[in-house]
């Protein structure tokens, strides 16, 4: 299965200068929980804004057309084909994490969403790509829990292709 795993604000902010444009603890323990022990897909840009650290317990997949980079830790692909032809021989799931070039990529690819809504306005210069909404129904809506480390009110939602 391929799914898609993001958080954004209520303008589609999904980033700032390589990192995220908010500091929330429940949506990366979410993050966590969904792809751990699971592949994990990501664009060079997006990898190197987590400092090139590959997250542990997962299948690190860099998507660059860059065919001489490397990294230690991760595996690195060129093109799309190769990760759907990795997804498809691969027993777990494939998540697409960022950015937004590597979102755009696997549009059609997708079978499940998981996305956080972060309430608010951030300062950002990514932005999540427009999605044709009426592919997807909604089956879950959790409200994030807020706290002294979690002061933004947000929603953790889950689509499937209708």
């Amino acid at each position: 299965m391929i799914a898609y795993l993001w958080a954004q604000d209520e303008n589609g902010t999904i980033g700032y200068q390589g990192t995220l444009p908010w500091r929330l603890p429940n949506d990366l323990k979410f993050f966590k929980e969904k792809t751990i022990h699971n592949a994990v897909v990501m664009g060079r840009k997006t990898f190197e804004g987590m400092g090139k650290r590959p997250l542990p317990n997962r299948i690190n997949i860099i998507l660059t057309t860059d065919p001489t980079y490397e990294a230690t830790g991760v595996t690195v692909m060129h093109s799309r084909q190769e990760v759907l032809d990795f997804a498809k021989t691969y027993e777990k799931d494939t998540f697409i994490t960022g950015g937004t070039g590597v979102f755009k990529d696997f549009l059609e690819d997708a079978d499940v969403l998981y996305r956080t809504i972060i309430k608010g306005e951030f300062k950002g210069d990514t932005q999540f790509p427009p999605l044709n909404w009426q592919e997807w129904k909604i089956i879950e809506a959790t409200p994030g829990i807020l706290d002294e480390k979690n002061r933004y009110p947000h929603v953790f939602e889950t689509y499937v292709r209708k």
